[in-house]
């Protein structure tokens, strides 16, 4: 364990906080897309290239991943937490990044690039495209705003 520059107590850990936050935003935005999307609304299927078997098959993959990203984001939260090496703005930040991340993922990637599904079938998609990419921009500009002021007020961002 390394010790804090004034030498009272370990140093946070920055980097595994954010990426433990990271974990947990993926996690919890893939959760609500397959919770509201799939579930409640019946709107697609993680992928709908096939039949509704494969569709729900897929959608119990895409939990199950879900599932065990956060479970282990918050296994890592709390062993830098039992540590006492947790630095909390980090792991905020880890958190919108990941949300971002995960709903731009899904609205870019597996929307248009790989078509596996869409939001919604039998309408123009074109409103619920810009709404779910520009939630997921905003959250990710979110994330990188509280990644930088988490650096500065730490002492390890670039202008420090």
């Amino acid at each position: 364990m390394t010790s804090s520059p004034t030498g009272h107590g370990p140093r946070p850990e920055h980097r595994r906080s954010l990426g433990a936050g990271l974990l947990i935003g993926m996690a919890v935005m893939a959760a609500a897309d397959e919770i509201v999307f799939h579930q409640l609304l019946g709107w697609h299927h993680f992928y709908d290239r096939s039949t509704t078997g494969v569709g729900l098959l897929s959608d119990g993959l895409l939990h199950t991943a879900e599932l065990l990203a956060l479970v282990a984001g918050f296994f890592l939260s709390a062993d830098l937490r039992r540590r006492g090496v947790m630095a909390a703005a980090h792991l905020r930040a880890g958190i919108f990044l990941g949300l971002g991340l995960f709903q731009l993922f899904d609205g870019i990637v597996d929307h248009k690039v790989l078509r596996v599904h869409q939001i919604r079938y039998g309408v123009d998609v074109t409103p619920y495209d810009w709404a779910w990419n520009l939630g997921g921009l905003v959250l990710l500009l979110v994330g990188c705003a509280l990644t930088v002021r988490a650096a500065r007020r730490n002492g390890t961002g670039p202008t420090a």
